[in-house]
């Protein structure tokens, strides 16, 4: 079975897929964090994150570290804001995009597979098996996103935490490539007044309608 993932920053996505795939024991993909190593990779590159070449980029792409995907660094809110420019280049999302169905098509565990990101429904894997759309109130999600950057260490402020994630949110719901949107068919989840278990248990219920396969 695969189940695509789709959602808005600090939406509770990535928890939800990493707590399905752990349910059924299915191999888990953040496939937002591939966007943000590239981003991290061309900042490590000194570049301008003004004026990012498409070339610059796709050459990040191709001589991506994955290691990249696990490190810290990667959840800076920096890191974030270039992530969501480079998603928008179309040869990026190209280069990635063939490992992301490659990941689906043949999880390691060869069980299932469980991706998160922007447009895993739409365009990454539209004939997913199930799909879910997540989302909540833009200053609950800021709010979440404030607290976790401080528990890391960093020193922010909320209403620029807001600020950053409205800015990022209208940049990937308006991009031409690829925007941020629910599929026609995805089952939508609004996050803001409910607790990652109860959201769990309403995703568990719904998967369970089609069966996950053994």
């Amino acid at each position: 079975m695969i189940i695509a993932i789709d959602g808005s920053a600090a939406s509770g996505k990535g928890t939800l897929a990493k707590r399905v795939a752990a349910e059924f024991g299915y191999d888990y993909l953040d496939t937002g964090a591939l966007y943000r190593a590239v981003a991290l990779s061309l900042l490590n590159a000194s570049v301008n994150s003004n004026n990012i070449d498409e070339k610059q980029a796709v050459n990040a792409t191709l001589t991506l570290d994955l290691s990249l995907t696990q490190t810290a660094e990667i959840r800076t809110d920096k890191v974030a804001a270039l992530a969501s420019i480079v998603a928008a280049i179309s040869p990026v999302r190209a280069e990635l995009l063939a490992l992301q169905r490659s990941f689906a098509a043949a999880p390691p565990s060869g069980k299932g597979a469980v991706l998160d990101g922007r447009d895993i429904g739409t365009i990454v894997l539209p004939n997913a098996d199930i799909k879910f759309f997540i989302d909540a109130d833009l200053d609950i999600r800021a709010e979440r996103r404030t607290k976790e950057l401080l528990q890391a260490g960093q020193s922010v402020m909320f209403r620029d935490v807001l600020a950053d994630m409205k800015a990022r949110d209208d940049q990937d719901r308006t991009r031409s490539v690829a925007p941020l949107k629910a599929a026609d068919d995805a089952i939508t989840i609004d996050t803001s007044k409910t607790d990652a278990a109860a959201v769990l248990a309403l995703a568990l219920s719904h998967i369970d309608r089609v069966g996950p396969s053994e």
